[in-house]
């Protein structure tokens, strides 16, 4: 199942993300603190400015916003990894499964969106809704390098200290939680074909 805007705009999501913390699988973060987050970020961008978006899971196969430019980019300093555990979207509590994050070091190749200054905030309600619905990422600022070159992108950062980080597994442990893995968002091994 592709996740669409208006999962967002009718509260499925919302209301996925309550259910998941009713039964204790995450702690959600509230609509206010996702607003205080995504201001955070836009305080630190030129008012009324074009946004850049880097996606490098979903982000690329499915955006969900309105954009006027997508082109691949690189950022140093973070590589893409199956760092995060999911007891509900990609699993269950029984067999979670693993979602993408970006870890410290290395590099990765991904895709960024180019959002008009004039709809940017509304657009990443659509993104802190989605992507910042527990407090398993932390919104950077990162340099991302293009071909047109370099532009200064939002990307979402693994919070290492958050309960379903799963960093440093094995390749085996790894390949066998993606191939088994399925949740209400559909199987973990189709998220790694997308």
């Amino acid at each position: 199942m592709d996740l669409k805007r208006e999962d967002i705009l009718q509260g499925h999501i919302e209301e996925f993300a309550m259910e998941a913390e009713r039964l204790g699988l995450f702690q959600r973060m509230t609509p206010l603190e996702r607003q205080q987050s995504k201001q955070e970020i836009l305080s630190i961008l030129p008012k009324g400015q074009d946004v850049w978006l880097f996606g490098y899971g979903s982000l690329m196969w499915n955006p969900i916003i309105h954009y006027v430019e997508r082109r691949p980019g690189h950022i140093f300093g973070f590589h893409r990894s199956y760092c995060l555990r999911t007891s509900v979207g990609r699993g269950t509590p029984e067999q979670p499964g693993l979602t993408l994050g970006l870890e410290r070091g290395g590099s990765c190749r991904g895709l960024l969106f180019r959002i008009s200054g004039k709809i940017a905030e509304d657009e990443l309600d659509f993104v802190w809704n989605r992507e910042m619905i527990s407090h398993a990422y932390i919104p950077r600022l990162l340099n991302a390098y293009t071909k047109n070159g370099t532009v200064s992108a939002i990307a979402f950062v693994i919070n290492t200290q958050h309960n379903g980080y799963a960093g440093n597994l094995s390749i085996k442990e790894t390949s066998d939680t993606i191939a088994k893995a399925k949740g209400r968002l559909g199987r973990c091994s189709e998220y790694l074909e997308n």
